[in-house]
This record gives C-alpha cells, structure tokens and sequence, in this order.
C-alpha cells in the first residue's frame, strides 16, 4: 500500500459514495486507474465492506456501556455464538489481564442493558460481568489508513 492508496481509504472513510472519477481526480489519477487500485484494495481484503455510518441515538440505542466478561476457563466459541447476531452488542474483544472479553454494546436504556446481561449470563462458562456506563463520547473513529503522526 502506497500514499496514494491511504489517500483513497481516506477519502472513501469520508464518502463511500464518491464516483471514481471524483477520487481519481483527488489523487491525480484517471478513473480506471483508480477503480482498478479500489478494486485491488477490495480483493486484498483491506477495504472489507462499503457500509453508512448511522447515529446509534437516532436508532435508539441511548445507552453505550462496556461490558468486561469473565468466564471459567476459555470459553470463546459459546460467548460469541451467543452474541453475533445481537444486534446491541457492536464489539467483542478478547483481552489481556484479569479480565477475559470486553463488550462494547449500545441498548435502549437500563432495562435493556439488564436483558442483555441476563443473556451473556445465561452462556455456559460466563462467571461475573461489570459493567462500565459511558456518560459522554468524545473521540470515536474508523482506523486510520495513514501512519500514526510522528511525536
């Protein structure tokens, strides 16, 4: 991958629905050019999916929580069967340290968080769950396709 490259996922980050031609002429390419380096990006699996950004709030889910999981010994396979397609829960990391998962789920309000973690307490092998209440966001974003800044 070259500047132009993170140049285009950058650009697409923005708009995904961006014409070639518009994205060829940021990057002073033609528009076959750079449909075929989109292309490419597709099928190496850097771009992974053309997707919207939706505002969870506008949906709904009011309530953003992290959800650290710990299990008797490593119990992946039944913790995410049960949670991929549960919509509420947007992320599900295995982790370091004395905790085992971490789950960052956006829900309705209280009483949803509450079904929620009846349901992940209900996967043979969940021990104990806390639960960590985000009261405001103030940085979230996709990855960047650039290199970090220099410090």
């Amino acid at each position: 991958m070259d500047e132009t490259d993170r140049t285009l996922i950058g650009l697409l980050q923005q708009d995904a629905t961006r014409s070639y031609a518009d994205l060829g002429r940021a990057v002073h390419l033609s528009t076959a050019a750079t449909h075929e380096r989109v292309r490419k990006m597709r099928q190496a699996g850097v771009i992974r999916r053309t997707t919207v950004e939706v505002d969870p709030v506008a949906l709904g889910a009011v309530l953003l929580a992290f959800v650290e999981i710990d299990t008797e010994g490593w119990v992946k396979k039944p913790l995410v069967d049960a949670v991929r397609d549960d919509p509420r829960v947007e992320d599900l990391h295995s982790i370091a340290g004395d905790t085992h998962f971490l789950a960052k789920v956006r829900v309705t309000g209280p009483a949803d968080l509450e079904d929620l973690l009846h349901a992940l307490y209900r996967v043979p092998g969940v021990r104990n769950t806390r639960t960590h209440v985000a009261l405001q966001t103030y940085v979230e974003r996709p990855p960047s396709p650039g290199p970090p800044p220099a410090r």
